[in-house]
């Protein structure tokens, strides 16, 4: 992607981030409903060209992509996708290109809260070297005569019950919507975001009260000092810890609630 179209992208990864950091967001359905734009947008031409038009006001776009998505998606993927139409792109492809990434995204980030990031990266991994040393396999996957039902009942024959959900997702409709790759270089394109999801380190935030953006900007940041690595936030309310915050990274738990303090003030009064 090239110039206005990086910026477009980068706002929307940011946007994708701020939606998942909230852990009541489901990001496996957010996933399958951008899935679905991504096809609508890469089905329909005509459309993906009004929507992307520089001619067109942002406001304009957004009105129309609530229109056709209304009550066909939810709120989240809705507002996601209208500030994806709201910016500029230097290609029309190149806003289904990043609704895709998106899509493949949030997939990744509900492995990644279920604990199974590493597993679905190497699943892929595996999935990719056992394409590679099968001709068969590969031709029966990328035969453009065979319909997208018979590729899915094939990989499904295949990845059913032996990996992950989220690695069966990701694979299917790479394959049954390529999209003009090849499936070698659809199947490193995963690998390549499964790895920089799994190179942030994962704090689960705790608090009686949602954080403000300052609140949750600052705790990253000093997370990211404390740990040496990007942190990415999953956040959680809970109003029986009373205030403060309590955060997980791993087995680590730091914990500043008041609920906290009030245990140990009574477990040293007990002793």
């Amino acid at each position: 992607m090239n110039g206005a179209s990086r910026e477009a992208l980068a706002s929307a990864r940011e946007r994708l981030d701020a939606l998942t950091d909230n852990t009541s967001v489901d990001a496996a359905k957010l996933a399958g409903e951008l899935a679905a734009v991504t096809a609508l947008l890469d089905r329909e031409v005509s459309l993906r060209r009004v929507v992307t038009d520089p001619a067109q006001s942002g406001e304009a776009k957004a009105e129309l992509a609530g229109r056709l998505l209304g009550g066909q998606v939810g709120g989240e993927t809705l507002d996601l996708v209208s500030g994806m139409v709201r910016s500029r792109w230097s290609q029309s492809r190149d806003l289904v290109d990043a609704l895709e990434e998106l899509a493949a995204t949030a997939d990744l980030t509900a492995a990644q809260r279920a604990g199974a990031l590493d597993n679905v990266e190497d699943e892929v991994f595996r999935f990719g070297r056992i394409v590679s040393s099968s001709t068969e396999l590969r031709a029966a996957l990328t035969d453009r005569a065979a319909s997208a039902s018979a590729k899915s009942e094939l990989l499904r024959s295949l990845l059913g019950g032996k990996a992950n959900a989220v690695t069966e997702r990701l694979v299917i409709r790479l394959v049954t919507h390529p999209r003009g790759r090849s499936l070698e270089a659809g199947l490193e394109s995963l690998s390549k975001l499964a790895a920089e999801r799994r190179d942030r380190m994962v704090a689960t935030v705790t608090s009686a009260v949602p954080l403000s953006d300052v609140q949750k900007a600052r705790l990253g940041a000093v997370l990211a000092k404390l740990y040496g690595r990007q942190m990415h936030l999953n956040l959680d309310v809970d109003p029986e810890v009373l205030g403060g915050i309590s955060v997980r990274v791993g087995d680590e738990v730091i914990d500043g609630t008041i609920a906290d303090r009030l245990a140990e003030a009574s477990r040293r009064m007990a002793g």
